[in-house]
């Protein structure tokens, strides 16, 4: 994998190894996620969220790439899992944009990657 941001790399862990409870640790408890446009406030809110679209469905993350702008790390990655893909490129490759204060996410933005790679 490539040298990621801690809590970055601690995110992409806790999904690829299928452990809500490391994710839900990572997120503040005013955090804000923003997943292709559905908005998510909270602890509880995102918890929700992540048990029924990234645990519940398998979800993992293969790194492409990560990037420091603005403020935010942007960590790019090839989504696989047990989740409808109707309307989805494949690959389906997606942006997370994870901004952090201290070791905690206070906002991520997912969304589809404007430039995917060919595979």
């Amino acid at each position: 994998m490539l040298q990621l941001a801690p809590t970055a790399e601690a995110y992409v862990r806790s999904i690829n190894d299928h452990d809500p409870a490391a994710f839900d640790k990572l997120i503040a408890a005013d955090a804000v996620v923003n997943d292709a446009g559905r908005e998510f406030r909270g602890r509880a809110a995102i918890e929700a969220w992540s048990n029924r679209e990234i645990f519940d469905a398998k979800v993992t993350l293969e790194v492409l790439s990560s990037t420091e702008q603005n403020g935010e790390t942007v960590v790019t990655t090839k989504v696989d899992g047990n989740f409808d893909r109707t309307g989805l490129p494949d690959p389906v490759v997606i942006d997370h944009h994870l901004t952090v204060d201290g070791d905690k996410i206070v906002a991520l933005t997912c969304r589809l990657a404007e430039d995917k790679p060919r595979t």
